[in-house]
């Protein structure tokens, strides 16, 4: 008779996922994981691995849920710029994961198409792709510096953001010449 399974590797990625966000990339560890999902760190080899792949996994994972928020919101830029930036203030550490190389590059594709998307309709095909990425970075360099501590002179944070979102969404027009 087989050994009964002690553990899931959805119950795996979720106790990574939670030593991630409480500790950083350091407290991933197979020890770790195995000690908070009730096994010792050798029966987690059955299911990950190794840590690197934990790490994809879990990555992959966060991905996914920034995707099914962003496909959840109204589509308008400004509420997925919003979203982006509720996202990494609930989870900070996935969001750190998004921008690493151990993310699948289809999970990030798929977390791109809602952006995609609003960007067509704001500027038309030609140049969705380059407003989805001036928005992206301009986003994630925000949330990035806001997470860090960076922005130290003072004012409101949601003003910035919001003023920041304003300007840009705003800024987008669809070209009126082919060849722009």
């Amino acid at each position: 008779m087989p050994t009964p399974e002690r553990t899931s590797l959805d119950e795996i990625v979720g106790a990574a996922a939670r030593l991630l966000e409480t500790g950083g990339v350091a407290a991933v560890t197979m020890q770790a994981v195995a000690a908070d999902v009730g096994v010792k760190a050798p029966s987690l080899y059955k299911r990950v691995r190794d840590r690197e792949a934990l790490l994809t996994l879990v990555g992959n994972a966060a991905a996914d849920d920034l995707t099914q928020r962003l496909d959840a919101a109204s589509g308008r830029i400004e509420d997925l710029l919003l979203v982006f930036r509720g996202f990494a203030h609930e989870r900070p550490e996935a969001f750190r994961l998004l921008f690493t190389t151990l993310v699948d590059a289809d999970k990030l594709a798929a977390t791109s198409a809602p952006a995609l998307r609003a960007t067509t309709a704001a500027v038309g095909p030609e140049h969705a792709l380059d407003a989805a990425r001036l928005l992206t970075a301009w986003a994630t360099g925000f949330v990035t510096m806001e997470l860090a501590g960076a922005f130290r002179l003072g004012g409101d944070l949601d003003d910035a953001y919001d003023y920041g979102i304003a300007h840009l969404v705003g800024s987008l027009v669809p070209a009126t010449d082919p060849a722009e």
